[in-house]
């Protein structure tokens, strides 16, 4: 695989917690101060980046209401192309004030270009990484245009086929992408989860050669706690202040809270996966003497020979250990022993051990 890579200073990659990403989309509702309260309740709510959509409807279709350019079916029904994505994206010259409040606010942002010119863009503003969305994963020139920044990939796969995919890492591996991590995605809004095929995060990561994340529409933490438990190393989600107050993206996003919530536990997900350790932990170490161990179960004289009965394997542990039974059995006493005394060697003639 792959080595890993950090975005903004931070590692992306096997070992590193994931990194969560709330995807602001066109949740703000056309509204900058709107958008600048998203970055903020983002960074409070524990994402280590928020990111943008970098088009303009002529950017990303052609304004016409002809009927394959017309949604049928979904959040979307009966809208046109166009119509949507005027609604629902970013203005371009918010741009620089997003970025610049993201950075005073200490969480990375960066953006899904959909276009050469909003590459453009974003290098003006110094993006430190790129998203390739779903529906861009075929568009093998964007995906070069955006590789030659030197920049991190970061390609979302929802529909695309093993050969869509292994194309699109290569053209971003040939271009000079500064890493690139492929996200499961399923292209539904909202989808079930059923529908991710978590096994195929191991599977991507083999086959192609790199890390593997979640992009995740799904409405609960199950889907991401459990790709974490699999090892994605990135973990997306649309984010909003309130699903209550509508947006294009809104129905399948997180709200504040639920995205803290989301957080926590990923990261508790990806911190109880450790490491191969055995033996006592440190929270267990208080527990240890309540574990079994051999005990007198009567006054006995020196010079008794232990049978069967003298001596049980009982709590607590500060005995000889319960395996030793056999051996103590039959064995002479060195010297007097109490009832609920702790059966130690020194108390056997000849000792032991």
């Amino acid at each position: 695989m792959s080595a890993g890579f950090t975005i903004d200073g931070r590692a992306i990659g096997p070992g590193a917690p994931p990194y969560l990403i709330a995807e602001l989309s066109g949740n703000h509702k056309g509204e900058l101060a709107r958008a600048l309260a998203m970055i903020d309740a983002a960074a409070d709510a524990g994402a280590d980046a928020v990111k943008l959509q970098t088009y303009t409807a002529d950017t990303i279709t052609l304004k016409s209401d002809a009927p394959e350019f017309t949604i049928r079916g979904g959040l979307w029904d009966g809208r046109t192309l166009h119509d949507l994505y005027q609604e629902a994206s970013t203005p371009w010259d918010w741009h620089g004030a997003l970025f610049e409040h993201a950075r005073q606010r200490a969480i990375t942002i960066f953006s899904s270009p959909f276009d050469p010119s909003a590459v453009d863009l974003l290098e003006r503003l110094n993006a430190p990484a790129y998203k390739i969305a779903s529906f861009e994963i075929t568009d093998l020139p964007l995906i070069r245009y955006a590789a030659k920044t030197g920049k991190p990939l970061i390609i979302s796969t929802g529909m695309a086929s093993e050969r869509e995919i292994a194309d699109a890492v290569e053209a971003a591996r040939s271009a000079g992408a500064g890493g690139i991590v492929l996200l499961r995605c399923v292209s539904g809004y909202p989808a079930p989860a059923h529908d991710y095929h978590l096994a195929a995060l191991a599977d991507m990561t083999a086959r192609f050669g790199v890390p593997a994340g979640l992009s995740d529409h799904t409405l609960d933490d199950v889907t991401a706690i459990a790709a974490t438990a699999l090892g994605a190393v990135v973990i997306e989600k649309h984010f909003t202040l309130a699903r209550a107050d509508g947006g294009p993206h809104a129905a399948f996003a997180l709200e504040p809270p639920e995205f803290a919530r989301r957080a926590r536990a990923v990261r508790d997900a990806h911190a109880a996966l450790g490491k191969p350790v055995y033996g006592a932990k440190a929270s267990e170490a208080g527990n240890l003497q309540f574990r079994r161990s051999l005990y007198f179960t009567r006054d006995l004289p020196a010079g008794h020979v232990v049978g069967e009965g003298d001596v049980r394997s009982v709590r607590p542990g500060h005995g000889l250990a319960p395996k030793h039974l056999d051996a103590v059995l039959g064995r002479r006493l060195a010297r007097p022993v109490r009832h609920a005394q702790p059966a130690a060697w020194d108390a056997f003639e000849g000792g032991g051990g």
